[in-house]
């Protein structure tokens, strides 16, 4: 027996707006790791009620990012429509990580394994057929190195992520020396 849920009273609402506000500023400001106190501080209410409409932090992650992570569905589709295998290769790799550095909790939900955050996991998965693809046209047409793969680009991600957490003006020279690396 399926019982449904009622709706939301209508301060419930909107604290879980505010929360939902306050946690998407707050992770753009300051990463996945900002204190759940601060939150509900900036949603001026209880960390109960944070805890009420959000349990654990992945359950606010998971109700925040897969919208934030369909801007890659944006940019892989973007990408795709360019001619040149290369420069597509190499555009995606600057929207990307020009994304996770105008965004510090995209760049930790990209850069990590959230396994209790199934909608989020979903959403990164189909980001990755994008690149695959990216990935298999630059390679085919003799512009990327033969031995590339969507594991290669998994990696770079997750160093990138360090890159930009640590210098957050510095990821495009070290994109640009990684990609010279990477021409066939």
């Amino acid at each position: 027996m399926v019982i449904a849920s009622r709706p939301l009273r209508a301060d419930a609402a909107r604290n879980r707006e505010k929360l939902l506000a306050a946690a998407a500023a707050l992770f753009g400001e300051r990463g996945l790791d900002v204190p759940m106190e601060h939150i509900a501080r900036r949603a001026e209410v209880s960390i109960g009620t944070l805890y009420k409409h959000f349990p654990t932090r992945e359950d606010l992650v998971a109700a925040i990012f897969p919208e934030r992570l369909a801007a890659l569905d944006v940019i892989g589709e973007k990408a795709l429509a360019d001619p040149d295998p290369w420069r597509a290769f190499v555009g995606y790799l600057e929207d990307l990580y020009a994304l996770q550095a105008a965004d510090r909790g995209l760049n930790d939900v990209l850069a990590r394994d959230l396994p209790n955050a199934p909608e989020v996991v979903s959403a990164c998965h189909r980001g990755a057929g994008h690149v695959e693809t990216l990935i298999m046209r630059a390679i085919a047409a003799g512009t990327l190195r033969p031995d590339y793969s969507v594991t290669d680009m998994a990696t770079l991600t997750r160093a990138m992520a360090q890159v930009i957490r640590d210098s957050p003006d510095e990821w495009r020279r070290f994109l640009s020396i990684y990609v010279e690396g990477l021409r066939s």
